[in-house]
């Protein structure tokens, strides 16, 4: 932690007492100091450097053909920091190009042009999006090491969503897109892990609905990507991930799944519906047209408020019936109440939007799904900075006697939250000894944690010196 020089011998007292007062007449000028808003990126520099995140990237990334004139590293590294700092789309680096922090960091005195990177996004494909993958699940293992948490059991929800797309966009079709209908979409696929809400895997897709063995291709990664400390995985779906791929998937790699079914079309015994509360549960055995083996199915029915007019003609239209397959054991109002914590999935993809998940930089569609998994790493790195800050905050523990923890409490606060919070901290860099500094204002309030936080990354990383 750097601490400015004689700051108790020059009236810090009289300065603090003394109430700041502009008006129209307050005279204006420049300083010599080089300023900064994104004061807190100097976390972001400690955590890629605790993790061993040039490493990671040098081992696993696939280099393109195409020279790059920074080096692949920091090439990419500049795509991650425009988005870590919350620009969206490439042609924002002209507003931060000559940046303290951001150039600091990239270890330039100026950004290249907007195009070279323009170019460098276009030179990316397939390969370089699976490696990035790759890479995230380097980075993972990395920081729930340095959090103490080995979970032996995840659960994993996997959801789309609709991106309307302008122009011509290689691979947008019309499709489902409840808001904008019509318009062609782009529609990825997404898979979080629930506990800690990082993003493991997913991809950039057409515009049309998922197939059962696409669903099924998604569910052959995550034990890849997940931390060997993880024994089990249980997959939740909507009524869209349904099908006899994805199930053989889930039994070939050893997951349990819930998917949601949008029409109850096994037939339940009515002798075995059962009540809980407001609701109605019920399980049967049912092998679906096309299925190999029958599986399990539940399901939970409330009553339709009374209408006035015609009576249903069946008993079944009497009720609200919601119907999944699985293959857990649990009794029905269980497996159901289960399922149903999926929804915290769909803030996770807001967020995701914010974050520039909504940005199609380009009308090739290889480049389109490279950038889809740089603005999921930049959400990642969030989420990481976010566990470790959690971390640093917890009482103290001995992490070599210890046993790991199999749940974590991750900070509350949403991404735009934590920006304002951890990243968008003014501070001015200051040159001294051949050497340059961060200074922050004892003034501003979030400095004090944001200083103990780096105290916290400096303290880890020189224990990871100490071991190595």
């Amino acid at each position: 932690m750097v601490k400015c020089k004689n700051v108790g011998k020059r009236g810090s007292k009289q300065e603090q007492k003394r109430r700041t007062v502009l008006t129209p007449d307050t005279p204006y000028g420049e300083c010599s100091e080089r300023l900064t808003a994104f004061g807190g990126l100097l976390a972001l520099v400690k955590l890629v450097d605790l993790i061993g995140f040039v490493q990671i990237f040098e081992e696993h990334f696939a280099r393109p053909e195409r020279a790059a004139k920074l080096g692949h590293y920091r090439m990419v590294l500049g795509l991650l920091l425009l988005l870590f700092v919350g620009f969206q789309r490439l042609g924002h680096f002209v507003h931060v190009r000559t940046e303290a922090m951001i150039c600091g960091t990239l270890r330039v005195s100026c950004l290249p042009a907007v195009s070279t990177f323009w170019r460098y996004l276009a030179s990316l494909g397939l390969p370089q999006a699976a490696s990035l993958l790759k890479v995230s699940a380097a980075a993972r293992r990395q920081v729930w090491a340095l959090c103490a948490y080995a979970p032996t059991r995840v659960v994993v929800n996997i959801d789309t969503t609709s991106l309307t797309v302008y122009g011509d966009i290689q691979g947008a079709q019309k499709a489902y897109n409840p808001k904008h209908r019509g318009k062609p979409t782009l529609r990825p696929v997404l898979c979080f892990l629930e506990a800690t809400r990082e993003y493991l895997c997913g991809s950039q897709r057409r515009g049309a609905t998922m197939s059962s063995r696409a669903v099924a291709r998604q569910i052959l990664q995550f034990r890849d990507l997940l931390p060997e400390c993880v024994k089990s995985v249980h997959v939740k779906g909507d009524g869209e991930f349904i099908g006899w791929d994805s199930i053989l998937a889930c039994r070939k790699q050893g997951h349990t799944f819930t998917f949601g079914k949008g029409r109850a079309t096994p037939v339940f015994p009515e002798e075995g519906w059962y009540r809980r509360g407001k609701l109605e549960y019920n399980e049967c055995r049912y092998q679906p047209f096309g299925w190999g083996e029958a599986c399990r199915f539940v399901a939970s029915r409330e009553r339709k408020k009374k209408q006035t007019g015609q009576m249903n003609l069946l008993k079944e239209d009497d009720y609200v019936v919601r119907c999944f397959v699985t293959d857990k054991t649990t009794r029905p109002h269980h497996t159901i109440a289960d399922y149903d914590t999926r929804a915290s999935v769909e803030p996770l993809i807001g967020e995701a939007q914010r974050e520039g998940l909504l940005a199609v930089p380009s009308k090739r569609f290889q480049s389109n799904h490279v950038f889809f998994q740089l603005v999921m790493l930049a959400y990642n790195l969030w989420r990481w900075m976010k566990l470790l800050a959690g971390h640093s905050v917890r009482p103290v523990r001995n992490e070599e006697t210890a046993p790991p923890q199999e749940a974590i409490v991750m900070p509350d606060q949403t991404l735009r939250t934590a920006r304002l919070r951890l990243l968008y901290v003014a501070a001015k860099i200051r040159s001294h000894a051949n050497r340059d500094e961060v200074l922050y204002s004892m003034h501003d309030p979030r400095s004090a944690g944001l200083r103990d936080f780096l105290a916290y990354l400096d303290r880890r990383r020189a224990e990871r010196r100490n071991a190595a």
